[in-house]
C-alpha cells in the first residue's frame, strides 16, 4: 500500500506563489506515474502535473508556464511550485501516484483515468 501525504497550502492572493510537497510512504516498489490533480469546489478533479522517472513532464494547459513539477532523487518527495496563482487556481490538490504503468499510458491516459493513489488534499485558495 503506498502512502502520499500533502503539505505547503494555504491562501494566497492573486500573483502570489505557494510550494506543494508531497511525502510518498508504504512500500518500495516503483511509482510510474506520479503527479498532481486538483479539485475546485463542486467540480471533478483535473489533472494538474506528471513527472516521469526520466523527468519528463506534463503540465495542463491551464497552468503550463506558472506551475513545476519536480521531485528528489530518491522519488519519495515531489514539489509543485506554483507562481503567479489566480483565483481560478483555487481547489483542493491531490498528490497523485500510480504503479506498473509505461510512460505512454502515465503521460497520455493517466489524466483521464486518474488510476492509482491519491492522497487526502491540501487546501489552495487565491484571492482576487
Amino acid at each position: 500500500q503506498l502512502h502520499l501525504m500533502e503539505s505547503g497550502g494555504g491562501s494566497v492572493q492573486a500573483g502570489g506563489s505557494l510550494t506543494l510537497s508531497c511525502v510518498a510512504s508504504g512500500d518500495n516498489y516503483e511509482r510510474s506515474c506520479m503527479g498532481w490533480f486538483r479539485q475546485p469546489s463542486g467540480k471533478q478533479r483535473e489533472f494538474v502535473a506528471f513527472i516521469d522517472a526520466a523527468g519528463g513532464t506534463t503540465y495542463a494547459a491551464a497552468v503550463k508556464g506558472r506551475f513545476t513539477i519536480s521531485q528528489d532523487s530518491t522519488k519519495n518527495r515531489l514539489n509543485l511550485q506554483m507562481n503567479s496563482l489566480k483565483p481560478e487556481d483555487t481547489a483542493m490538490y491531490y498528490c497523485a501516484a500510480d504503479q506498473f504503468r509505461t510512460v505512454e499510458y502515465c503521460s497520455t491516459s493517466w489524466a483521464r483515468t486518474q488510476t492509482g493513489f491519491f492522497g487526502r488534499g491540501t487546501q489552495v485558495t487565491v484571492s482576487s
